[in-house]
């Protein structure tokens, strides 16, 4: 997913310390005295930003910086702190702006200072092998078909001539011993890359008929794999002193919220609002399951539904569904679908199968770029039943390809690419990309979608229940003391989600603390639309409602209900 992360999420550190040190409260020296030079502040912001993370510029279609990579040595990871303290400083000395200018102000704000937890505070670039590895996947020049090819091809063998250096500065900042589950990631996400640069990405080059580039890209592919695969055999090598040291800390994990969502709220009453909509949704699954499998255990009937498997496979699968959702939401007129963009299904890479399913949508500054829905198949190292039972049931698999594509993540993007506020297109977060596309999963059923059929609403509450319990691990693993294996307990007990899923749910909650935005979010925006329907009509004012909502581009959603509501401060409301 594009958030101006993760894709890998790439987020003020230290809410509690002294202003001094605190970017969301820091007052400038030096101000202006009026709005004259602030378009010329965001453009110059944003070319620095391109200047600093070269690869972020290309997912966002900015070919200029083709097979380029950040600078990850010690200096260059100053820089960029220096660089989004800065931008925090100087937007907060703008005085006199517009209201629109206000927001776009504050909305800047918010990605630096956001992006500054995790560099400093939470320290990613030192504990977590998840902060690089987005940046080091070369799809962006395989699967979008931005040129032609033999120019596709000169950008990723200079990317390939990048990832050496960049291996070596990853093994100079992360320091070991690191938690197994990172450890784990690094070695399924390094030995993945190195298989993926000499395999699939030269067989996505066969048929350029260059020999002298050819030869070019097998050097440098070997060379980048063979980084990898070093990177690999290190984290291999320090299995034997990993540790279960993962937590944030619950100090840490409160700033988190505040630094990268605006969320300020006492974590006991978030962990109470999570319980509250995990038992709302247990209770809707009894009540499908009384109708469905009468007289079987929950667990019976979630097996029943996911045993009903999608036909041909769930690429093929969801490849149907994509028409038959955007004929729903086009007769329903739930939100607008800009633009003649399509969103093809394929099977995701190896190296990036940490998650089930995910999409991979084109930056705003490349046009006619399809998005990629992307469904990873099961581990081939797992037992026959295990493996069977990571493929989703057919209606699971629905509102999986509801969230991904149709209303979701697919249309959501097509709404920020055209975004007016440029900043906009370019930065969407965690919580806004994640909540509104597991929200859509809700308002489908509830506008009708499967017309009551209770399997249909069996699968859509299983995809509820999985984000409940990333909402309560991601607080337990790093507020409470959890451990991974009471987190997949959690979420094979609680929300009826097979071992393999469980497992898999569980390890990436150590490393993705963030991962409770998908509730989070949803839950805000739920809320926002029932405050701000009911003076507009209620539920006819639902479509209404979508295209406003996602009108502001992508910012935290605190924000967003403070410009909708005619609020004074952005404030996190469920």
């Amino acid at each position: 997913m594009r958030f101006g992360l993760l894709a890998a999420a790439a987020m003020l550190a230290l809410a509690g310390c002294s202003s001094q040190n605190d970017p969301m409260s820091v007052v400038a020296n030096q101000t202006a005295d009026s709005s004259a030079d602030w378009n010329g502040f965001v453009n110059h912001s944003i070319q620095r930003w391109f200047q600093l993370d070269p690869a972020f510029a290309v997912y966002q279609g900015k070919h200029e910086y083709d097979g380029k990579l950040p600078d990850w040595s010690a200096k260059g990871l100053e820089a960029k702190a220096d660089f989004l303290k800065s931008t925090v400083q100087q937007a907060r000395a703008f005085n006199n702006l517009t209201p629109e200018q206000k927001f776009q102000r504050d909305y800047i704000i918010s990605v630096a200072a956001g992006q500054l937890f995790w560099l400093e505070d939470a320290d990613q670039p030192h504990r977590n092998p998840a902060y690089y590895v987005g940046t080091l996947d070369p799809n962006v020049y395989i699967a979008r078909n931005y040129a032609d090819k033999a120019t596709r091809m000169r950008a990723i063998i200079s990317f390939f001539q990048q990832v050496p250096q960049a291996a070596q500065n990853i093994r100079a900042n992360l320091q070991m011993p690191l938690p197994a589950s990172f450890i784990k990631y690094g070695i399924a996400a390094f030995g993945g890359f190195a298989d993926y640069y000499s395999n699939d990405a030269k067989a996505a080059f066969a048929d350029v008929k260059d020999p002298a580039l050819q030869q070019q890209f097998d050097q440098a592919s070997a060379a980048a794999s063979k980084a990898m695969l070093g990177l690999q055999q290190w984290f291999q090598q320090n299995q034997a002193t990993a540790t279960q040291n993962f937590a944030l800390g619950p100090e840490r994990f409160a700033r988190m919220l505040k630094s990268t969502e605006m969320v300020d709220v006492p974590l006991d009453k978030l962990q109470k609002i999570g319980e509250v909509d995990l038992k709302r949704n247990q209770q809707a699954l009894k009540a499908a399951c009384d109708q469905y499998d009468p007289g079987k255990t929950i667990q019976e009937c979630v097996a029943k539904m996911q045993a009903d498997k999608p036909k041909g496979g769930p690429v093929e699968a969801a490849r149907k569904q994509i028409p038959m959702l955007r004929k729903f939401v086009e007769e329903k007129q739930l939100v607008s679908i800009p633009g003649t963009e399509e969103a093809k299904v394929e099977e995701s890479p190896p190296y990036n199968r940490q998650n089930s399913a995910y999409i991979d949508p084109p930056g705003p500054f490349d046009k006619g770029v399809p998005s990629v829905y992307y469904i990873s198949p099961p581990d081939p190292s797992w037992s026959k039943e295990k493996q069977n039972a990571y493929v989703p049931g057919k209606d699971d698999l629905l509102f999986t390809t509801v969230h991904e594509v149709m209303p979701g993540h697919f249309v959501q993007f097509l709404h920020s690419n055209r975004d007016q506020f440029v900043f906009g297109r370019l930065f969407v977060g965690y919580g806004f990309a994640e909540g509104w596309a597991h929200y859509a999963e809700e308002m489908m059923w509830d506008a009708g979608l499967g017309n009551g059929d209770p399997e249909v609403h069996i699968g859509e509450l299983t995809n509820a229940l999985l984000r409940d319990c990333r909402f309560l691990s991601a607080i337990g693993l790093h507020a409470q003391g959890m451990t991974q294996a009471q987190s997949q307990q959690l979420f094979e007990q609680q929300c009826y989600i097979d071992p393999g899923n469980a497992e898999q749910q569980a390890a990436r909650g150590t490393y993705d603390p963030a991962y409770l935005n998908y509730t989070l979010g949803k839950l805000m925006i739920r809320r926002l639309r029932d405050d701000w329907t009911a003076t507009r009509g209620g539920r006819k004012a639902w479509g209404a409602f979508h295209d406003k909502f996602l009108s502001y581009g992508g910012p935290p959603i605190p924000l967003v209900r403070q410009q909708m509501m005619g609020e004074a401060t952005p404030r996190a409301v469920f």
